[in-house]
């Protein structure tokens, strides 16, 4: 069983809040729009890191972190992008991926609106954690956390975090 949490458009900001959540997970994903790579670094200080790149995103974020990240936990595949858009409405090479490699779980940012959604079409769930940091129109700062365990996607949680 792996503990997960899972963030995304911190747009260079970290603090103790994330922090706490940050030590209590196996490992940490964020779904792009990092900013400043002081955010990933401080993370991967702490645990295991799986991230990739956002529009926001400079050359040495994006020397660092893919586009796309396509992986397997506890028998779990994944397949994690920032700008790919919603069940019925994914951008266009999204979609295209999805037919081809038919992940269990597909996780984007961009947003700044969490949203867990199942999408019959691909059966596959869909998250967007929403927004971690403090820059963007967003009233409350959101992540998600939870377990894959032997193929399962088990005791999700929502995580609300104080804008300040």
């Amino acid at each position: 069983m792996k503990k997960i949490l899972l963030l995304s458009d911190t747009h260079s900001y970290i603090d103790d809040q994330i922090l706490k959540f940050v030590k209590q997970a196996d490992e940490v994903w964020h779904a792009g729009d990092i900013g400043n790579l002081h955010v990933t670094d401080t993370i991967k200080e702490h645990k295991p890191l799986r991230a990739v790149y956002g529009n926001i995103d400079d050359a040495e974020a994006r020397a660092e972190f893919p586009l796309n990240n396509a992986f397997e936990v506890e028998g779990v595949t994944v397949w994690m992008t920032h700008i790919g858009g919603y069940p019925g409405r994914y951008k266009p090479r999204v979609y295209k991926e999805l037919q081809e490699n038919r992940p269990k779980l597909y996780i984007c940012g961009h947003s700044h609106i969490l949203k867990v959604q199942f999408d019959k079409q691909f059966n596959l769930l869909h998250i967007n954690p929403g927004a971690a940091g403090k820059h963007g129109f967003h009233k409350v700062r959101t992540m998600i956390r939870f377990e894959l365990n032997s193929g399962e996607i088990q005791n999700m949680e929502v995580i609300e975090l104080a804008k300040n």
